[in-house]
């Protein structure tokens, strides 16, 4: 459960892999990497990520020949997204990874590493998916990669709000606007999913933070959307 990946730059990089057991170099296979919030960071314990989000297990109902890698990463800043970067290089270097197919989501405080990762190097992602957590980084490299992004959120929230999401996506449709492209076609790069809280209740859920998590792991709209790309 705790593979260690031991960077030179970047130091230890806990995480768990799911590999197919038919894996076949010879075949070429997609790639996911679910970051997870800050109960799964490495000093909660190993295998913390694995227990309090589901994200890694329904992956596999779209893919089951789907490799996964659910890293326990040691913040929710630039140090996580470096070493989620290395990882993800490393997996692209040692595996027959299908580079058109390299998916990403991370949920809370895994949300803001993945905003610093695709601050960085969108490029290595085919989409990515943000959960109840709010973008820390800038939007340059996103928007000119063309990287699409779901930012998804309880209207609510009961630890970041929903206004960090809202901001994001109208600064990214500003930017989108600039290139020339209108909102159809701005549409088909980022998606701006409030649930209102209708969406909680109805599911017997009424914290909108700690229970987003699981509800939008469960959602097939949501899974779909990111793995469909």
């Amino acid at each position: 459960m705790d593979n260690v990946f031991q960077d030179d730059q970047y130091g230890d990089i806990h995480y768990n892999a799911y590999i197919p057991k038919a894996y076949d170099k010879r075949q070429s296979y997609a790639l996911y990497i679910t970051l997870p919030g800050y109960q799964g960071l490495y000093f909660q314990g190993v295998g913390k990520n694995l227990e309090t989000e589901e994200f890694g297990f329904v992956s596999q109902n779209y893919n089951a020949q789907m490799i996964v890698l659910a890293p326990q990463l040691e913040d929710w800043d630039e140090l996580s997204a470096n070493q989620t970067i290395a990882l993800t290089k490393y997996f692209l270097k040692h595996y027959n990874i299908d580079k058109n197919k390299v998916y990403i989501s991370g949920y809370s405080g895994g949300g803001e590493t993945l905003s610093w990762i695709l601050t960085n190097e969108p490029e290595l992602y085919r989409a990515a998916l943000m959960c109840s957590s709010k973008w820390d980084g800038n939007f340059n490299k996103v928007v000119k990669n063309k990287t699409p992004i779901y930012f998804v959120i309880g209207e609510e929230d009961e630890y970041y709000g929903s206004t960090p999401f809202k901001e994001a996506y109208q600064q990214i449709v500003s930017l989108y606007k600039k290139e020339g492209l209108n909102q159809e076609e701005i549409d088909q790069f980022v998606i701006l999913d409030v649930k209102n809280k209708e969406y909680f209740t109805s599911q017997g859920i009424t914290n909108e933070h700690g229970y987003g998590g699981h509800l939008f792991a469960n959602d097939e709209h949501i899974m779909g959307w990111l793995f469909n790309r």
